[in-house]
């Protein structure tokens, strides 16, 4: 794998530290250069480890071999023009932004002739946590990559991308962009819609503090992803919100076929619907340790 002497990362939270741990641990980059919003987060990432510089601004990212954009993606087409200025020739520009259409949408509408050089991406990766504290080294290990690479990009930027990827431990494939965020709709930003409802629901109630004292490990466990980072979220939910309304409107769909049986007492209907999902979910855990195990 090629080294990269100098990685800029935008955005030095869960995704964009972890990312630079992992290449760090595998002895693929010399020197990385934090970029971001906030002084404090940039100097947590540094003392810990996940960068060695901060940059002042964004002309941090001249000189770099790749930059990685791990920031929300709501300010996608705000970094990309106030770094467009400042890319070398050959630098790579990539992203791990968990919507694809917009962010493909601002790289055209303000990179230019360094659009061949973006590869959009996204690690089917993360926990709840957020900042760089929450980062670590083995976050992507034998998790989904998905590359979504453009009808322009540079086959040769695709390919350092991919090893950078791997190089974390991740496994990479590639979707269309209208592919991955129909996909990612359904089984990532649909469940974090969910969360947060469920749980501002119960918040609201008259009588919040006695139901969450009741609450245990169920509700833990649903709403485990409502401790996400709620700009991120917000972010994505905007931005994807054509699949995510779909994919709303089909589970929507679900709850009535649920409320139905519930009042008609058909718990025939009821048993059926918990033994296809518990069935399926099964199948889903065997399949995700058949991977695990190389199989």
């Amino acid at each position: 794998m090629r080294r990269i002497r100098t990685l800029a990362v935008v955005g030095v939270g869960l995704i964009g530290g972890s990312f630079a741990l992992a290449l760090k641990r595998a002895g693929l980059v010399d020197r990385v250069i934090g970029i971001g919003r906030r002084r404090e987060t940039l100097a947590e990432a540094k003392a810990l480890g996940c960068i060695d510089e901060v940059a002042d601004s964004y002309v941090g990212v001249s000189g770099a071999d790749m930059v990685m954009l791990a920031m929300p993606v709501g300010q996608t087409q705000s970094v990309l023009r106030s770094i467009a200025p400042h890319l070398a020739a050959g630098t790579v520009v990539t992203d791990a932004g968990s919507t694809k259409t917009d962010v493909v949408a601002a790289a055209r509408t303000v990179l230019g002739d360094a659009l061949p050089r973006f590869v959009p991406g996204h690690p089917i990766a993360g926990t709840e946590h957020s900042g760089p504290r929450a980062a670590f080294a083995e976050l992507y290990r034998d998790r989904r990559v998905v590359l979504t690479p453009l009808a322009e990009t540079d086959r040769n930027c695709l390919q350092r991308v991919r090893e950078a990827w791997e190089a974390c431990g991740a496994r990479v494939g590639e979707l269309s962009v209208d592919t991955h965020d129909q996909v990612l709709a359904a089984v990532s930003h649909l469940p974090h819609l969910l969360a947060f409802a469920l749980v501002d629901q119960v918040a609201r109630a008259e009588n919040a503090s006695e139901l969450f004292s009741y609450a245990a490990g169920g509700f833990r466990d649903f709403t485990r992803i409502a401790s996400s980072h709620p700009e991120m979220w917000r972010d994505i939910c905007m931005a994807n919100r054509t699949a995510l309304l779909e994919a709303l409107g089909e589970y929507q769909g679900g709850l009535e076929r649920m409320r139905s049986a519930l009042e008609r007492a058909d718990a025939a209907e009821i048993e059926t619907i918990f033994s296809r999902a518990r069935e399926a979910r099964n199948r889903w855990l065997g399949s995700l340790a058949g991977k695990a195990s190389g199989e």
